[in-house]
């Protein structure tokens, strides 16, 4: 019997190289967010920005913890 899930339970996805996971994905996400906002290129709320990133990727974060990321996002793009 074969399963599409990892030793984690979640899906292995061939999105995730080189054995990331979800935590990964999501400072991937902040990256890339910091570096769209150093290119001017979000000018929307960051909080929202990333909660619609997470969302695409089907991670789920509990509002406080996105909003949490959202404000270091922003601390370190304008450092």
């Amino acid at each position: 019997m074969t399963d599409s899930a990892d030793a984690t339970g979640l899906p292995s996805d061939g999105d995730m190289t080189s054995g990331g996971g979800p935590a990964e994905t999501v400072d991937s996400i902040a990256d890339e967010i910091r570096g769209e906002i150093l290119l001017g290129h979000v000018q929307d709320d960051v909080s929202h920005v990333l909660e619609e990133r997470l969302e695409e990727e089907s991670i789920d974060m509990r509002p406080e913890d996105v909003d949490e990321l959202a404000e270091e996002i922003e601390k370190d793009a304008s450092s």
